[in-house]
C-alpha cells in the first residue's frame, strides 16, 4: 500500500476534529475531537514507520513506540478532561462553553457575584457611609 493513502486519511480525520474543536460549543465534544486529532497523529505516526522500516532492516519502530505513548497520554488527558466537564457542569449547570466563558469572574469587579454577593455590598455601603460621616 502506497503512502499516500494513510496520509490523505489522516490528514482528513486531523482536519474534521480541527473542526470539532473549532466549531462546536460542548465541552465533551471537543474533547473527542481532540482524540480524533491524536488518533490522527497516531495513524500517521504508525504508517511513516512501516514506509521507512521498508528502507532500513535493523530499525527500533520508533513510530509504534511513540504511538503507544500518545495513546497513553490521550486515556489520561480523557480522564483528567471529564472529570474536570463533570466538576464544571455539576457546579454550573452546563457544559456550554460560551456560557462558562460568559459566567467566569473578571479580576475587575468590585463585588463578589458568589452567594455572599449581598454581605460584600452590604459592607461596601457601609464603609462608603463611615467615610462621609
Amino acid at each position: 500500500m502506497h503512502l499516500v493513502y494513510p496520509a490523505v486519511l489522516s490528514a482528513l480525520l486531523f482536519c474534521t476534529g480541527l473542526y470539532g474543536v473549532l466549531a462546536r460549543r460542548n465541552a465533551i465534544l471537543v474533547l473527542m475531537s481532540v482524540e480524533l486529532m491524536l488518533n490522527a497523529v497516531n495513524l500517521n505516526l504508525v504508517a511513516f514507520d512501516v514506509w521507512l522500516s521498508r528502507a532500513a532492516a535493523d530499525t527500533l519502530h520508533s513510530g509504534q513506540a511513540l504511538t503507544l505513548f500518545t495513546i497513553t497520554i490521550a486515556a489520561a488527558e480523557i480522564g483528567i478532561g471529564l472529570a474536570i466537564v463533570l466538576a464544571v457542569y455539576r457546579n454550573r449547570g452546563t457544559s456550554d462553553i460560551d456560557r462558562l466563558r460568559d459566567a467566569a469572574e473578571h479580576p475587575d469587579d468590585d463585588l463578589d457575584d458568589g452567594p455572599d454577593g449581598e454581605a460584600a455590598a452590604t459592607a461596601q455601603a457601609a464603609g462608603k457611609a463611615e467615610a462621609t460621616a
